[in-house]
C-alpha cells in the first residue's frame, strides 16, 4: 500500500457488511478525518464495531464474513485484490474491548511486534519499547518491572499496554472498541487523557457506549441506529444503519436527526 495523504483517512461510499446471507450494517456513507478522533454511538447491534472492523479488515477473520461498496484508507481501496490484509492491520491498529496482553514480559508485549517486521538489534528493540511506553504514559510505572508478566499489571495498565504494544509498529491509524467499558473512572479518565496526546500523532477512531466519553473526547460523532423487518413466518430482520456523522459539538447540542435527539435524552438504547 502507498502513502496518499489528504484530508479524510477514510472514505466509506455505500459500504454494506454482511455476516452469511444476513446484513448486518447497511448502506454507509462516511468520511473520517485526519488526526481527529471520531467516536461511533448508538444502541448495541446497530454495527459500530462491526463498521470499526471494516477499517481493518478484522472482519475478514470471521468466517461467511464478507464488505460490499467502496472502503477507501488514504485514497485506496482496502478490499482491493492486491492488498495485503496484514499490512492493513498493521497501518491501521486495534485496540480491544477487554484488554489482552500477550503473556509475555512487558518488553516482549511490546517488541513482539517489530521483531515480526524484521528488527533484530537489541539497541533499536529497547528504543522502541521505551518510546511506545512513554507514549502511552507507561514507561515511568513500568521501567523498573520489564521483565515482569503483562498479565500482571492493572486493568487499567494493561490496556495502556495495548496501546504502547499497538503504536510500537508505527501505524496510521489507532481502533478503539469500547477501549475503557472493563475500566474503572480513573483508569477510564487515563486513557481519555492518552487519546488526546496521541491524536496529534494518529488517527483515532472509538466505538463507545458512554455519551459523556464521546463528548469528552472526540471532534466528531457517528450515530448507528437499529431497522428492523417482518419477514414471512413473523421472523424479524434487523440491520444496522448510519443516521448521521457531524462535529460533536453539534451532534449532542443540535442533531439533524429526531432520531439522534431521542437517542441522545435516553429514550432508547
Amino acid at each position: 500500500m502507498t502513502q496518499v495523504l489528504g484530508a479524510h483517512a477514510f472514505e466509506l461510499r455505500n459500504m454494506n457488511v454482511y455476516y452469511g446471507d444476513k446484513l448486518a450494517v447497511k448502506d454507509v456513507n462516511l468520511s473520517i478525518q485526519r488526526q481527529k478522533i471520531t467516536a461511533f454511538i448508538g444502541p448495541s447491534g446497530c454495527g459500530k464495531s462491526t463498521v470499526l472492523r471494516s477499517l481493518n479488515r478484522m472482519n475478514d477473520l470471521i468466517p461467511g464474513a464478507r464488505v460490499t461498496g467502496d472502503v477507501r484508507f488514504q485514497q485506496q481501496d482496502l478490499y482491493a485484490p492486491n492488498i495485503d490484509p496484514v499490512e492493513v492491520r498493521r497501518r491501521i491498529g486495534m485496540v480491544f474491548q477487554k484488554p489482552n496482553p500477550f503473556p509475555k514480559s512487558i518488553y516482549d508485549n511490546i517488541a513482539y511486534g517489530p521483531r515480526l517486521l524484521g528488527v533484530r538489534s537489541r539497541h533499536v528493540l529497547d528504543e522502541i519499547v521505551e518510546g511506545s511506553l512513554r507514549r502511552a504514559y507507561l514507561w515511568d510505572e513500568v521501567k523498573d518491572d520489564l521483565k515482569k508478566s503483562g498479565l500482571a499489571l492493572s486493568g487499567g495498565q494493561q490496556q495502556r499496554l495495548c496501546i504502547a504494544r499497538t503504536v510500537a509498529v508505527e501505524p496510521e491509524v489507532i481502533l478503539m472498541d469500547e477501549p475503557c467499558s472493563a475500566l474503572d473512572p480513573i483508569a477510564t479518565q487515563a486513557i481519555e487523557e492518552l487519546m488526546k496526546e496521541l491524536v496529534k500523532q494518529y488517527t483515532i477512531v472509538i466505538v463507545t457506549h458512554n455519551m459523556q466519553q464521546a463528548q469528552r473526547v472526540s471532534d466528531f460523532t457517528a450515530f448507528y441506529s437499529i431497522r428492523k423487518e417482518e419477514e414471512h413466518g413473523g421472523k424479524e430482520k434487523r440491520w444496522g444503519l448510519l443516521i448521521e456523522n457531524a462535529p460533536t459539538n453539534k451532534l449532542f447540542a443540535q442533531p439533524d436527526s429526531e432520531e439522534t435527539e431521542r437517542y441522545i435524552r435516553g429514550e432508547f438504547g
